[in-house]
């Protein structure tokens, strides 16, 4: 059958990188597998079991030629995943067949594997977030002065300014990352705990010696770049981290979602616009359309990976006693697929926040047209001081500000409330005087402010991490 004739993942086709995609193949994890029994007889050897050096050496030095074609025959034949892949390797490495996988369950490959895979994924996830950040806080300083209508309700309300509705994306991401670094460093393999979790068959490979069986949990641990195994396991690691890691996944697409929408609704007002390629085409039937596809897209994306997290809440309340499989099927798809997701979403959210263009006219514009509104009390606290009534002038103020808005609405006719008020001697304001209020940028407050404080304190300390901190890899020595 051609590949054309099957079906092919968004995820692979569309949307996930390459970079993401090798974490996630079959080679990968299959190649990660053999470490993991690299370092299993590795630890054996040096703690004395008869594993001899050579053994080691040898299997070590078939870590990466992986045939998955004759995994695959063995699999058809035994039905089982791990084995087929420990006769496979075994193949390779005759000398050291006899202690492939010795004393190990299948969840010592699968489940510590899915951990060395996710935190590289998860690491991968980190400098999407780094790169999207610092495009994020480079905007928001750039345009951290220049005075935008703000909106509650969609409807206008007092005045922003662009980069303060940036920074605020930025400090959502930045939230994120730290959430990323605190699971990164919490993160816990499963160790070598054996067919229960009680290392029952490595306490009798070691002939009741406890403190080697407790030592070789740690070293195995340890050999995969992790400070220790996690204190207690059943057959598997507590399906609640993999909860952890979706709801960390997800936190960022709800991060990303509001970022999407608030450009989609600013390049509905002609205010903010996602980058538009030359020969883009915005629309089949409409040649002049310039649609959010990008912003589109990642609310789209938003959405599967919000709603994925609850495969791995689902799957965590339902696991029985010590080991079930009917997490087995679901944690394939919904773990790769949440990181894929979210690795194209991050892509989609850099492209975006790197090339935003931005109209200070239009901004200004419908900023002036609003303005007259956000100033009344301006105009009152001013009419007030120079001896008005304050409870009179608000209902004046009031009445003219209606006459305004339906004048701006049923006829479409520009805002004058300032003429009505300079023309109303109860206020003894000239036009002039009216006019001087006019100002934009007295009407932000401290937005521009906040935005240089967040980022040289806060928000920049954040920013330093994502820059400087690497985490280490696992490490075999032979």
């Amino acid at each position: 059958m051609q590949n054309s004739e099957r079906y092919e993942s968004p995820f692979s086709a569309r949307y996930a990188s390459a970079e993401m995609q090798r974490l996630f193949s079959r080679r990968h994890r299959a190649r990660v597998w053999r470490q993991l029994w690299v370092i299993l007889a590795q630890s054996q050897h040096e703690l004395g079991l008869p594993v001899s050096r050579e053994q080691v050496a040898q299997l070590h030095a078939h870590m990466d030629t992986v045939d998955l074609d004759a995994a695959d025959r063995y699999e058809m034949a035994l039905r089982h995943d791990v084995m087929a892949h420990v006769k496979a390797f075994a193949d390779d490495c005759p000398l050291a067949a006899p202690i492939i996988h010795l004393g190990a369950t299948s969840c010592y490959v699968t489940d510590n594997g899915d951990l060395l895979i996710f935190r590289d994924a998860l690491r991968l996830v980190r400098g999407r977030l780094a790169q999207t950040a610092l495009a994020l806080a480079n905007f928001a300083d750039r345009y951290k002065e220049l005075p935008t209508l703000g909106f509650t309700h969609f409807q206008p309300a007092q005045p922003t300014t662009v980069g303060k509705r940036a920074a605020l994306w930025l400090q959502d991401l930045l939230e994120d990352a730290r959430a990323l670094d605190a699971l990164i460093n919490d993160l816990r393999p499963l160790g070598s705990k054996g067919t229960t979790g009680t290392q029952a068959s490595f306490l009798a490979l070691f002939e009741g010696d406890q403190e080697k069986v407790e030592a070789l949990d740690l070293l195995t641990a340890q050999k995969m770049g992790f400070e220790k195994p996690v204190a207690l396991s059943s057959q598997t690691y507590s399906r609640k981290w993999d909860s952890r890691i979706l709801h960390l996944l997800s936190g960022i697409a709800q991060s990303a979602a509001k970022f999407a929408g608030d450009i989609r609704l600013l390049a509905h007002l002609k205010e903010i616009e996602e980058p538009f390629e030359a020969a883009q085409v915005g629309s089949s039937a409409m040649p002049y359309k310039r649609n959010p596809m990008r912003a589109e897209r990642m609310t789209s994306l938003s959405r599967f990976i919000i709603t994925n997290a609850m495969n791995a809440d689902q799957t965590a309340a339902s696991q029985w006693l010590e080991r079930t499989l009917d997490d087995s099927a679901n944690r394939r798809i919904s773990l790769a697929e949440g990181f894929l997701a979210t690795d194209g979403l991050l892509s989609l959210y850099l492209n975006v926040a790197r090339g935003l263009v931005v109209y200070p006219k239009i901004i200004e514009k419908r900023l002036r047209e609003e303005l007259p509104f956000m100033v009344t009390e301006n105009i009152l606290m001013r009419a007030v001081m120079r001896g008005g009534d304050r409870q009179e002038l608000h209902e004046r103020l009031r009445r003219h500000a209606m006459a305004a808005g339906r004048r701006v609405k049923e006829e479409g006719l520009p805002n004058d409330l300032l003429s009505r008020v300079a023309d109303d001697p109860a206020f003894g304001l000239s036009r002039q005087e009216l006019d001087g209020l006019m100002n934009p940028a007295d009407y932000t407050g401290l937005a521009a402010r906040q935005v240089i404080n967040y980022l040289a304190r806060e928000g920049g300390e954040i920013l330093r991490q994502l820059q400087e901190h690497k985490a280490p890899a696992a490490e075999i020595t032979r």
